[in-house]
């Protein structure tokens, strides 16, 4: 536990420069768009030029370009995101209204995909070449090939729609009704996790696959112990290394990808609050949404990576 927390620490300073470059980037993008947050906060109001300049000045639109990214870097470290030129509200306000819903999709999401990757991998590993496999492969291929938001209008048709299973929009709070929300979040965590399953599906297949034909694994079946505790031993132990990898990169597609799911299904997370900034020119709004989600990344990606040194032994001791 002492090599861990010492790579954890190592991890998390390594953390700050790529944080720092997350918001350069941000801010630097943002800076090239149309958006006038002077603009944007008279929005309808017909102001005048010299209303424009004193808002500019009063905000320090006007400082040079660094001095405004410190003093960006500065407020986001005092937790200040800006003030939405539409509502007058905090930005961090709304970002911590809309992000546990966008949370909650998005590890329901991850839920569901790596259930059915391991139950659908490892059976397709066991029964490889035969009817099992054949048929998971053929299912996994049409579900990489199926784009997100094509499930979702697909699911809205025919299990909301017409089997009236399930809503077709909305939501509801789990502390106010739990089947209310697992009928709200059902449809859209499926239709967000089901690409990701079908890619960790052939990806964990070939790990188990690969990690069958080793030698220790023959001697201890040979040796008369059940299969079943073999592979749940040994092999998946040893076979989860690269798929673990890849589903730290997959969270990043689940994030982003819950930004359109959310829009599909009239969430009110993080996706409807970007998009309904983008449409209304509300750059604050548009920019604390998207740091928002990259560190989200970043530190989701930091957690697969500490998973990663506890499965794997061999790297906490290379590491140390």
């Amino acid at each position: 536990m002492v090599a861990v927390f010492r790579i954890l620490i190592r991890r998390i300073v390594l953390l700050v420069p790529l944080m720092l470059g997350i918001i350069m980037f941000v801010f630097i993008v943002m800076r090239f768009s149309d958006s006038d947050p002077a603009s944007a906060y008279f929005q309808g109001a017909n102001p005048t030029e010299q209303q424009l300049h004193d808002f500019r000045e009063r905000n320090g639109l006007l400082d040079p370009f660094i001095v405004r990214y410190f003093d960006f870097v500065g407020d986001l470290l005092r937790g200040d995101m800006g003030v939405s030129a539409l509502t007058r509200a905090p930005v961090v306000d709304q970002v911590t209204t809309a992000l546990p819903l966008t949370m909650q999709l998005t590890f329901l999401g991850l839920g569901i995909a790596v259930v059915l990757a391991l139950l659908g991998g490892v059976t397709a590993a066991i029964y490889r070449d035969r009817f099992p496999d054949q048929l998971i492969r053929v299912v996994s291929l049409t579900g990489v090939a199926a784009p997100g938001f094509w499930l979702a209008l697909l699911m809205i048709q025919y299990l909301a729609v017409d089997a009236g299973w399930f809503p077709t929009s909305g939501y509801v709070n789990p502390a106010d009704s739990l089947t209310g929300w697992l009928k709200t979040m059902t449809l859209p965590a499926l239709a967000l996790s089901l690409p990701v399953a079908a890619q960790l599906t052939r990806i964990v297949r070939t790990a188990v696959v690969e990690e069958l034909d080793r030698d220790y694994v023959r001697t201890a079946i040979g040796s008369g112990l059940p299969p079943v505790v073999v592979v749940g031993r040994n092999v998946l132990r040893n076979a989860l290394m690269n798929p673990l990898t890849v589903l730290g990169l997959r969270v990043g597609y689940l994030l982003g990808g819950a930004v359109v799911i959310e829009t599909i299904f009239n969430l009110p997370g993080m996706g409807k609050l970007m998009i309904d900034a983008v449409k209304n020119g509300d750059p604050a709004v548009v920019q604390g949404g998207v740091l928002t989600i990259a560190f989200g990344f970043v530190i989701v990606n930091l957690f697969i990576d500490i998973l990663y040194l506890l499965v794997n032994p061999r790297l906490r001791s290379a590491e140390a």
